[in-house]
């Protein structure tokens, strides 16, 4: 049906195509404010997917026509999108972005094409795709600080509303807190770096010999058994045949510092060590701020635990983000762990102690 053939919309569409060709507009400018923190492929990407934007934009505004109006501002969520993409970029806008796209009302709304609609749901696995890979950039150090973080919130909390339910002294739930704390901290930094050293070696151990890649211009091109290396690496026979003919037929080998990988995403046994004693010892602070800054009994037990649910409900939410899940389930079940753990230690100091005074 052509423009000047379409009935005239109601209100209620008119409203509905408003907010659409609004929100369309301010993804646009998202997609165009992350392009400009990027170069290469990256940043092609972008403007490919803020053109595709534009062009949704037309259709509503061709459904509109005269009743196109003043520009409304996109959603809140769209807005503050923007505003984080304009000042950070990174994988974390990009999370946002891909929850933002599977998010479209296209497919429930017959005013919006079949190709809208399949492009939104490929616009959230092109977003994805680019999140992917700040997510596997970030995974070691990530794992490492979330874990960190949790443990220092969740365990000290046991601790000192643990010792703090027995009724002892505040200044004796205070150094057991800070103690916990330390003590804490040193064992994930240690634990921490004898993991993920670990790990590399496990790995490292699978790179090639540079000795045998030395060896290879001096193998008997006749009868020679470099195929049988690649067929163990889990090459057929043909192909193992083939490529150790290419190996041996160029000039110059291939060093054997080109084949090995990057385990960019373990990352290494020291920034794990940090990263693991400064977020476990951040979160293990956070349970003691009640007694350092003078409170005690209950009043200390009550401030440490909303202190405490407010920092698993923020670190719930943004793992939730992170991995594309829906943060506010990610952020009650966080908290829904730590308050059972601390819970359980609570009681039992209430029930091996005296009173919370």
């Amino acid at each position: 049906m052509s423009p000047t053939n379409r009935p005239e919309p109601t209100r209620a569409q008119v409203r509905r195509w408003r907010r659409y060709l609004a929100d369309e507009r301010a993804e646009a400018a998202v997609y165009r404010d992350l392009a400009r923190r990027r170069e290469g492929e990256e940043r092609a990407i972008l403007l490919e997917l803020a053109e595709a934007e534009r062009r949704h934009e037309e259709h509503w505004r061709e459904l509109l026509g005269h009743h196109v109006g003043h520009p409304k501002r996109g959603a809140v969520r769209t807005r503050v999108l923007g505003w984080l993409a304009r000042r950070f970029g990174g994988v974390f806008v990009l999370a946002l972005a891909q929850r933002a796209e599977a998010r479209s009302g296209y497919a429930g709304d017959d005013d919006a094409t079949s190709a809208m609609v399949a492009d939104e749901q490929i616009h959230g696995e092109v977003v994805r795709s680019l999140a992917t890979r700040g997510r596997s950039r970030m995974s070691g150090m990530f794992r490492a600080g979330v874990f960190g973080a949790n443990d220092g919130l969740v365990s000290n909390l046991a601790l000192v509303l643990g010792i703090g339910a027995t009724g002892v002294a505040a200044q004796t739930v205070l150094f057991t807190g800070l103690a916990g704390l330390l003590a804490g901290a040193l064992s994930m930094a240690a634990g921490e770096y004898v993991s993920v050293r670990s790990q590399r070696e496990l790995l490292e151990a699978s790179i090639p010999d540079p000795r045998a890649q030395e060896a290879i211009p001096h193998l008997d091109v006749d009868a020679n058994e470099l195929a049988l290396v690649y067929r163990a690496r889990g090459m057929s026979p043909d192909a193992a045949e083939d490529r150790a003919r290419e190996v041996l037929s160029a000039t110059e080998p291939r060093r054997a510092e080109d084949a090995e990988p990057d385990y960019e995403e373990i990352g290494t046994g020291v920034s794990a060590a940090l990263s693991s004693f400064g977020f476990f010892a951040s979160g293990a602070l956070l349970p003691v701020l009640p007694w350092i800054f003078g409170l005690s009994g209950t009043t200390a037990v009550v401030a440490a635990a909303v202190i405490v649910g407010a920092a698993l409900l923020l670190t719930g939410a943004v793992v939730g983000v992170l991995s594309g899940a829906p943060p506010l389930k990610r952020a009650l079940r966080q908290l829904a762990i730590g308050y059972g753990a601390a819970a359980v230690t609570y009681l039992l100091g209430l029930a091996f102690g005296t009173t919370v005074s």
